[in-house]
C-alpha cells in the first residue's frame, strides 16, 4: 500500500503516510492511517480524501472503493485541535468552511460513481460515523461502534449528519443517537440498518474483501446509476423519480456491459463484464 501521490510526496503531498492508496484487480482500497490520534482527520486528510473519491469517480480501472483505517479506531472524526482559536469571527466565514470541508468529504462519497464499503474495525465517532453512513456497504467488526459525538463537545451535528441519520433510521432515533452521544455497539447499528454485515474482528478484511470482489466484477456503471437514483429517491416525487429510472435505464442501455449481460444470459453463461 502507497501514500497517496507518492511520486509528489516530497514537494507537494503534505500528508505524507496518514492516508494510504492501493488499487488491486479494480479495488481502491483507502486507509486512514493515523493510529496514534485515533485517526482523527486533518484537513489536509480530508481535502486528500475528497480528491481520491473523486478520481475513483473518473477512472475506469476503479470498479469498488473500499475506506478502512489503521490501529484500534475507525476514525474518532476532525481533528478539533485548530478549534476554538482566537481572532474576530466573520458572519459565514464557519459555515463555508464546513460546507467546504467535512460535507464536502460526505458528499464526494455520496457522489461517487463507484460502489463504496465502509469497513469498520473499532470507534466510528462524529465525522467518522458519517464517512461509513455515507458508504453504500458498511461491514463492521465485532467491536466497532458509532457515536454521534458532537453533542458531548458543545457541538450541533455536522460533516452530513442532519441529512443522513434520519434517512437511514427515521427522525425519532435519529435525535436520540444526536442529543445523548450514547455509543452504538455494532449489533445494534445492524438492527438499525446502518450496518449490512457484522462479524469477528479476525474476520473484517475476508468480508469486506468478499463484498469487494463481487463488486470488482459487476457492471460498475449499472450501479453507478442506480446508487444515484437511490440516493435521490428520497427527496423526489413520484413523477420525478419514475423520470429519472427511464433516463438510467435509457442510459445504460448503450452500455457495454448492457449488451454483455444480455448476451451472457442467452448463452447461458457467466457474463464478463468491463465495468462500462
Amino acid at each position: 500500500m502507497t501514500a497517496v501521490s507518492q511520486s509528489q510526496q516530497d514537494t507537494t503531498d503534505p500528508i505524507g503516510s496518514t492516508v494510504l492508496r492501493d488499487l488491486t484487480d479494480g479495488v481502491l482500497t483507502i486507509t486512514l492511517n493515523r493510529p496514534e490520534a485515533a485517526n482523527a482527520i486533518r484537513a489536509d486528510q480530508r481535502n486528500a480524501l475528497i480528491s481520491l473519491f473523486t478520481e475513483a469517480d473518473g477512472d475506469p480501472d476503479v470498479r469498488v472503493v473500499v475506506l478502512a483505517a489503521d490501529g484500534k479506531h475507525f476514525c474518532s472524526g476532525a481533528d478539533v485541535g485548530g478549534i476554538g482559536g482566537g481572532g474576530e469571527k466573520r458572519v459565514g466565514d464557519p459555515m463555508r468552511k464546513i460546507m467546504g470541508g467535512a460535507q464536502r468529504l460526505v458528499t464526494s462519497i455520496l457522489d461517487c460513481g463507484k460502489p463504496v464499503i465502509a469497513s469498520v474495525q473499532g470507534v466510528a465517532a462524529g465525522m467518522g460515523a458519517h464517512l461509513a453512513y455515507a458508504a453504500d456497504l458498511v461491514v463492521a467488526s465485532e467491536q466497532a461502534s458509532f457515536i454521534e459525538s458532537f453533542v458531548l463537545r458543545g457541538l450541533v451535528v455536522d460533516a452530513g449528519g442532519a441529512y443522513l441519520l434520519p434517512r437511514r433510521i427515521g427522525l425519532q432515533k435519529a435525535k436520540e443517537l444526536a442529543f445523548f452521544g450514547d455509543r452504538l455497539p455494532a449489533a445494534e447499528a445492524l438492527a438499525l440498518g446502518l450496518v449490512n454485515k457484522v462479524v469477528p474482528a479476525d474476520e473484517l478484511a475476508a468480508a469486506t474483501a468478499e463484498y469487494a470482489a463481487r463488486l470488482a466484477t459487476a457492471p460498475t456503471s449499472a450501479i453507478a446509476l442506480t446508487k444515484k437514483l437511490f440516493n435521490t429517491s428520497l427527496d423526489v416525487s413520484r413523477e420525478a423519480a419514475f423520470l429519472d429510472e427511464g433516463m438510467a435505464q435509457e442510459i445504460q442501455s448503450y452500455a457495454a456491459d448492457s449488451g454483455e449481460g444480455v448476451a451472457a444470459f442467452k448463452e447461458r453463461r457467466s457474463p464478463d463484464y468491463r465495468g462500462w
